[in-house]
This record gives C-alpha cells, structure tokens and sequence, in this order.
C-alpha cells in the first residue's frame, strides 16, 4: 500500500532536483523552457548549447532510483499531456 504522503515527497524531491540542477541551465540560457506535471517534464533546450542524450544522461546520472526518458520530437512534433505541440522555424 502506497502512502497518501508520497506523492508529496516526490514533490519536494522534484523541486530540490530543479533547484539545484535545472536552475543552472536556465540562468545560462541552455534550457529556455522547463514544465513540469506529475510525473511529465517538457523541455525547450539550445541545441548549439545542448542536446537530448546530454539531458537524458545528466538526469538519470542524479539517482539511480529515477529514471528520465527522453520522447523526442517525431516530424517537428511532441506529445505532451494531451497535447500536440508542433514546432515550425521560429515558433511553437
């Protein structure tokens, strides 16, 4: 049985992982956009600064207890909640 607190704690935990490692990237405008959700993270990133695989390995390098994967882009689109976010040239 699962505790009604610990999707609290996963919460917290979360946030702490944004603060010290998401924050960072940010503030030197590697990532330009960063959305979290439950258990959902979209992330809008410089590809001449960073890529995918860099982001994935970095994430799933903080605890072995976690584990980040990467959806990508399929034909300049992301499926995200219940969305469909579609990038063009220089616009979402």
């Amino acid at each position: 049985m699962v505790s009604p607190i610990s999707g609290t704690w996963a919460e917290i935990y979360l946030q702490h992982i944004e603060e010290l490692f998401i924050k960072h990237w940010i503030e030197c405008q590697e990532i330009f956009y960063y959305k979290g959700y439950v258990d959902d993270i979209i992330i809008i990133y410089d590809q001449n600064k960073l890529n995918d695989i860099a982001i994935t390995n970095f994430m799933n390098g903080i605890n072995e207890q976690l584990e980040f994967k990467d959806t990508g882009e399929v034909n300049n689109s992301i499926n995200y909640l219940n969305l469909t976010i579609n990038r063009n040239i220089n616009k979402i």
